[in-house]
């Protein structure tokens, strides 16, 4: 095919939902206390979260969607960043990051989340509520390690959890409506 030819190509959208869903639930499965922080973790945020992600963010790119590159591709870049966050200091690369800067790290996702919220008011109503979500989520973490408060971490963790769940869903619902030309879950 010649380069700049007009061709169809699958929704990469609903596989970067995958990726993110399964990233945050599982993180904030944890956060919650289910189970302990471990290489699990870490593969899942790195491959789903991170380079998944990233890769959509580039198909994105190519099926010309500029929400869908600048979205799924910073939040790839995020997740591979809080990766090398929670692994360098282990192997002696910098110092773990104080509450207070994580606050600002946080406290900056939140924000650009809340941009990517106004960017998606023109979608169906599942999209606005998990933009919404992860706004809130940073915005939970951010208070959390900014006043040490523990409790708002479970809660910010409760969150995550749904935050995490409604992305799947959302993942299903494009999928199927894809695969059965009409709506099996609805989006609104």
């Amino acid at each position: 095919m010649k380069e700049g030819s007009n061709f169809n190509t699958a929704n990469p959208a609903p596989l970067g939902m995958v990726g993110f869903g399964f990233a945050t639930l599982l993180l904030n499965l944890h956060a919650v206390g289910l189970f302990a922080h471990d290489a699990m973790i870490l593969s899942v945020g790195l491959l789903l979260g991170g380079m998944l992600q990233l890769m959509v963010g580039i198909w994105e790119y190519k099926r010309n969607n500029m929400f869908g590159m600048v979205a799924f591709a910073a939040y790839g870049a995020f997740w591979l960043s809080l990766i090398f966050i929670m692994v360098f200091p282990l192997m002696g690369i910098g110092n773990v990051p104080e509450p207070t800067s994580l606050g600002f790290y946080h406290a900056i996702w939140a924000v650009f989340s809340f941009g990517l919220l106004m960017a998606s008011l023109k979608a169906n109503k599942a999209s606005k509520l998990l933009f919404l979500c992860v706004t809130l989520l940073f915005s939970l973490l951010a208070t959390a390690d900014f006043t040490g408060m523990h409790g708002l971490k479970q809660i910010a963790g409760i969150e995550g959890i749904f935050t995490g769940a409604l992305a799947l869903y959302i993942a299903l619902a494009e999928l199927y409506k894809e695969t059965y030309k009409k709506e099996i879950l609805p989006l609104g």
